[in-house]
């Protein structure tokens, strides 16, 4: 059901999502609630696991410093002027890969990741391929998949040069896929993320 959940026509901020109940899982997109229940099913969250744990493997085999943190885990994407408090963007990607240290706090992380997943469902689909590309893309996030579960596909946008996503390059699960982090890249074989 994550579809907006307008509770009047105010927008809302930090501030307010931190004093929502623990067990409610939300997003905010430009000050817009999306209610993040139910809980995913159980291939999206097996996908999530193998994912994280295959780019923890790969950045400790390389001696990267990268952290993964898999949701809910917030990321809080400030706009201009706008403070922790006053931020009407946090959300709770399925998979987040940080390099920078000091993006990290014991909050979440505050700024764009380096690297974010996102595992479609059929009622976010629309948001993950939509909203969140363009969110994404704002905000300067490097690399971003979005995540078929149903295809056991991957639409992998990597910004360019004039830091726009470009079209989507298409792994499927007998693929291997290079993901680049700022000190190096890392190869992920998506045979083990899409297993059953």
């Amino acid at each position: 059901m994550p579809v907006p959940l307008r509770k009047d026509a105010e927008r809302f901020t930090y501030a307010h999502y931190v004093t929502w109940p623990d067990e409610e899982r939300w997003e905010l997109i430009d000050g817009i609630p999306y209610d993040m229940s139910p809980a995913p099913s159980r291939y999206h969250q097996e996908i999530s696991m193998n994912l994280g744990s295959e780019i923890t493997r790969s950045l400790k085999e390389k001696g990267k410093k990268c952290k993964v943190y898999a949701a809910p885990f917030d990321v809080r994407l400030p706009g201009d002027q706008q403070t922790d408090e006053t931020t009407t963007t946090v959300v709770q990607p399925d998979i987040s890969v940080v390099c920078d240290p000091g993006k990290l706090d014991d909050k979440g992380c505050k700024g764009p990741p380096d690297f974010i997943a996102e595992i479609t469902s059929p009622t976010t689909v629309k948001k993950d391929m939509k909203d969140k590309l363009l969110l994404y893309e704002k905000h300067g996030v490097p690399e971003y998949w979005i995540i078929h579960p149903e295809e056991n596909i991957i639409m992998a946008y990597k910004l360019n040069e004039q830091k726009r996503y470009g079209r989507a390059e298409i792994f499927s699960k007998e693929d291997k896929i290079e993901l680049k982090l700022k000190d190096g890249t890392i190869e992920i074989d998506l045979g083990t993320v899409f297993e059953r």
